[in-house]
């Protein structure tokens, strides 16, 4: 019999799923990582129960301890659903530009959420700060600080880069993700450049993220924003990204990302977030640089039913000078 046991032994080995069209349209394999499968819905469940298990073994998260965690949404899910299942208290503080469905989630979850104003990371009233400091105020309670904390990057070492790896027969020619943490980016680009320095890492990045400027230029130079992607692009390298390599960025305009999201939902049914609209309009872009017979994998972050009220609303794209045409 094929088990797994409960919650934590149902995160990863999600399949690698060929995106039809976009293969077909570009004469490239795109294939997505089906991360919204995960037990929590979404990529970040495995940075959760790894922040959480390498808490644990380094005795710092004992029974009955408190995890808290600045986070856009979905990695405050995925601990959210890990303290549940591990009896651990949580609590989660979340700018305030974030949408409506994913702080009713945590609070049904059973989280504590603070909803804080949205400043930069250089104000001490950051939502991460915040965290921190209050994780620092209570007994029994840890920070898990998934933004430089490298069990983050360790997860998608260990599991996701391998699964990558073994699902694609090691043939494929290149990676492109969107980064917030650089958890998942950093993991994969250790793992597949150790099986293959070939594989080309390619970073995806939406306007008003300093990524893009950080890769081709390293500077990390904030581009021309806003964006209404939720949890990802950056202003700063973290601790998880920092000396990863890296081979080239792609930027994606939110017209692009939304324009892309619409088209997989209308011509292949697929319901997708912000941040795989952005992945797949990069895979797109290096399928076109690398032209036809080459296999790019990227990640299927989430489904879009954390985004109805902005990203699936159309009014709300339209007083935003977005199209969903």
């Amino acid at each position: 019999m094929d088990i797994r046991e409960g919650f934590i032994g149902a995160i990863g080995d999600t399949p690698l799923i060929r995106l039809s069209k976009l293969s077909a349209a570009t004469g490239c394999e795109i294939l997505g990582k089906a991360e919204f499968l995960n037990p929590g819905g979404s990529v970040k469940d495995r940075a959760a129960w790894w922040m959480i298990r390498e808490a644990e073994v380094a005795g710092d998260l004992k029974p009955g301890g408190t995890v808290v965690e600045g986070t856009a949404g979905n990695t405050g899910i995925g601990i959210a659903h890990i303290c549940n299942a591990r009896g651990y208290s949580c609590v989660i503080y979340m700018p305030d530009n974030q949408s409506q469905e994913k702080i009713d989630l945590l609070e049904t979850l059973g989280a504590e959420v603070r909803i804080v104003p949205t400043v930069p990371y250089k104000d001490p009233m950051n939502y991460q700060k915040q965290a921190g400091r209050f994780a620092d105020s209570l007994d029994g309670a840890i920070w898990a600080n998934q933004f430089d904390n490298l069990a983050n990057r360790l997860a998608h070492f260990e599991s996701t880069g391998p699964e990558i790896w073994r699902q694609t027969d090691g043939r494929l020619d290149a990676f492109v993700t969107s980064v917030g943490t650089g958890g998942t980016l950093s993991g994969v680009s250790r793992y597949l450049k150790a099986e293959n320095p070939n594989v080309s890492i390619v970073l995806a990045d939406p306007m008003g993220s300093a990524l893009y400027s950080y890769v081709k230029t390293g500077t990390a130079d904030m581009s021309k924003g806003p964006s209404i992607t939720e949890g990802i692009g950056n202003s700063r390298v973290t601790d998880n990204l920092a000396d990863t390599q890296i081979d080239d960025a792609v930027q994606v305009t939110d017209q692009a990302m939304v324009s892309m999201v619409y088209q997989l939902l209308r011509d292949e049914g697929w319901f997708f977030g912000s941040s795989t609209g952005i992945n797949l309009a990069a895979a797109v872009q290096v399928a076109e640089r690398l032209g036809p017979g080459h296999i790019i994998v990227t990640m299927l972050c989430d489904d879009g039913s954390k985004y109805r009220s902005r990203l699936f609303n159309e009014p709300w794209l339209a007083e935003r000078g977005l199209s969903t045409a």
